[in-house]
């Protein structure tokens, strides 16, 4: 049974598919239409697509400017550094979709064929989808409400053709909100491995990275880990370290402990990073052997 999310008024409650937190779910119209009603025929169909998917993991974050995308992409980039491991990479950031820039694919666009979309491949083995190719220009502004974001999450996951896949790596947007509980729900019935969630170490980033983990609860998604992000800055000549954002609390250190989550691992600042983004390159070509490249594998490798 999928999880509901925690304001839902219930299904013996008379607001049933009717309240404000059942804009967008997959149950909506089963609630709404008492006993009986069938549920959303989506749920079944993502399922069975999901079968050649092995591995599924969200990135996420309660908090934006966190690293969240960066992540996704090199997390996408270092596994497919191996060619006999298929990698797909979903980015369902509706409104900010900045997956497309990073991995050097801005300006391409979606095709259709007869078994569904196509996702735009960076690599033989490294297959990319975002909203980002379905706008005319990257300046363009998707204005939508929940429900038109739930509908778009669920074409990307059943229409999607994304063949055999070893790791489907979902890039989402900050917070806990409609395309998280989208995304969850959509593949409970197919399995998610669990969460990545990102975070840098001051508190007003913490904070919201604990609400995360505690939606992650609530929907019965494992926690993986937490990556903590921009955990210091290392001078890529002098190789000092200095902390950028200092961990008035611990950081995520003792966020983890006192949460029992695993922490994955910490990637330090480096201004190299941001260039490789807004070139559309991989940081593992820009700068292989920086503390922050390391950073990412001993991860990628846990």
């Amino acid at each position: 049974m999928e999880e509901v999310p925690h304001d839902c008024p219930g299904t013996g409650s008379a607001q049933a598919g009717r309240g404000a937190s059942c804009q967008g779910c997959p149950n909506q119209r089963l609630c709404a239409s008492g006993a009986g009603a069938a549920p959303d025929p989506a749920i079944e169909e993502i399922k069975e697509k999901m079968k050649s998917v092995k591995h599924k993991i969200l990135v996420l974050s309660g908090k934006g400017g966190v690293g969240k995308s960066t992540f996704s992409a090199h997390l996408a980039h270092g596994l497919a550094a191996d060619e006999n491991t298929q990698v797909a990479l979903l980015d369902i950031d509706i409104c900010g979709p900045s997956i497309p820039k990073i991995m050097g694919l801005e300006g391409e666009q979606v095709h259709q064929s007869g078994s569904g979309w196509s996702p735009v491949f960076l690599e033989d083995n490294l297959g990319v989808m975002s909203v980002g190719f379905l706008l005319s220009s990257p300046d363009d502004a998707v204005i939508w409400r929940g429900p038109k974001k739930n509908g778009m999450i669920k074409q990307f996951l059943r229409d999607v053709d994304w063949g055999e896949v070893d790791y489907l790596i979902v890039d989402t947007p900050p917070g806990t909100s409609d395309e998280h509980l989208s995304a969850v729900q959509y593949l409970a019935a197919a399995h998610i491995d669990g969460a990545v969630i990102i975070t840098t170490p001051q508190e007003v980033s913490l904070q919201d990275v604990r609400k995360e983990i505690s939606f992650c609860r609530k929907v019965k998604l494992p926690v993986l880990g937490v990556v903590e992000n921009m955990s210091s800055f290392v001078c890529p000549r002098c190789q000092k370290e200095s902390q950028i954002f200092p961990p008035t609390t611990g950081g995520a250190e003792v966020m983890c402990q006192d949460l029992q989550v695993p922490l994955l691992g910490r990637v330090p600042l480096d201004p190299r990073i941001g260039k490789s983004c807004d070139k559309g390159q991989s940081f593992f070509v820009e700068a292989p052997d920086s503390p922050a490249a390391l950073a990412y594998r001993s991860i990628i490798q846990s």
